[in-house]
């Protein structure tokens, strides 16, 4: 056991900003040398977003929250009583190279930039940007593990099933799930989306998910049974038909007070307590192989960063999950 008191510890101010204080990886070639379980990337998108702009800066927000630093093998996790990076070895990928004139541009170099990773053999975890970049992250793990195998859980307040958007666009921030369930990377069965709430999507639009056999729990449904229940009923859904799981956290899937700091806050959403121990049960019951974290816009707040500090403890939640998935074997 190293000695995480000793002098190569540095304060999380210190260095390049590398999420957690992960090595840096600048191309596919020095990523499959460094032999990463978990590759970090930047998809700084925000041209999908109709209402608050500004999640092009997530990525970069969520990579200096926190406090510790490196090396990144410090971090403990009390409730699984072992050191996650440690067992999962985490690079940082950088960002993917997204133009802010073109969406199309932006979303073939998320596409490319995650299938570089899979490639690799590294499971992607993808720090957004508008939630538009699901599209592409998740078609990529569709892509190379094969169209129709994989499972999505979906934590937001939104269903991001519409049809299009203003003026008729059909790839926006709010129709990401749609355009994967139509590809046929993701069958309709194998959505199951948590937290859902507020005025959209109406009844129509229920009404076709409910037709493409998708499955959804509201937050009215946690607050009246209770989140262990709908916990326990979501991860029996996720092995009920996909093979392996895609995760995508939309950061307002939380409640404002949680997460402020974001293009379409929804009040009346999950505690950060919630959705962190959501996150960790989750990924500890399903074979995971792609997540995102989305929508996290830091100009909307201030100088305290709590959207970005939980968007960067969900990723945390995420590799010490399967650091824990790992050592049970």
């Amino acid at each position: 056991m190293p000695d995480l008191r000793g002098p190569d510890r540095q304060p999380a101010f210190l260095g390049i900003p590398t999420y957690i204080h992960s090595p840096l990886a600048l191309s596919q070639d020095e990523l499959a040398e460094m032999q990463a379980d978990v590759a970090v990337i930047g998809a700084p998108v925000d041209m999908g977003v109709v209402n608050r702009p500004g999640a092009r800066f997530g990525p970069r927000a969520i990579r200096q929250a926190g406090y510790s630093g490196a090396p990144n093998d410090t971090f403990y996790h009390m409730e699984y009583e072992l050191y996650p990076t440690q067992e999962v070895k985490v690079v940082d990928f950088g960002d993917a190279n997204c133009p802010p004139s073109s969406l199309e541009l932006s979303h073939e170099a998320v596409r490319m930039k995650t299938m570089q990773a899979l490639q690799t053999g590294a499971i992607p975890l993808v720090l957004g940007g508008d939630h538009s970049i699901t599209l592409p992250a998740a078609t990529a793990v569709a892509q190379h593990h094969g169209y129709g195998r994989v499972g999505m859980i979906h934590f937001d307040a939104h269903a991001d099933t519409g049809e299009s958007g203003y003026g008729g666009v059909l790839i926006a921030h709010g129709s990401p799930m749609r355009r994967l369930l139509e590809s046929g990377a993701i069958p309709g069965r194998n959505f199951i989306q948590i937290g859902l709430r507020g005025y959209w999507p109406d009844r129509p639009l229920f009404e076709w998910m409910q037709q493409q056999g998708m499955r959804w729990h509201l937050m009215a449904e946690i607050v009246n049974r209770g989140f262990e229940a709908v916990l326990e009923d979501a991860i029996s859904e996720a092995l009920d038909g996909p093979e392996v799981i895609y995760l995508s956290v939309d950061i307002d899937v939380l409640d404002p007070a949680f997460a402020p700091a974001t293009g379409t806050p929804e009040p009346g959403g999950m505690t950060s307590a919630q959705l962190l121990k959501a996150v960790r049960t989750i990924v500890s019951s399903v074979e995971l192989v792609g997540a995102d974290i989305v929508e996290v816009a830091p100009h909307y707040e201030g100088p305290a960063a709590i959207t970005a500090e939980v968007a960067s403890r969900v990723g945390l939640e995420i590799i010490s999950a399967l650091a824990n998935r790992r050592r049970s074997g």
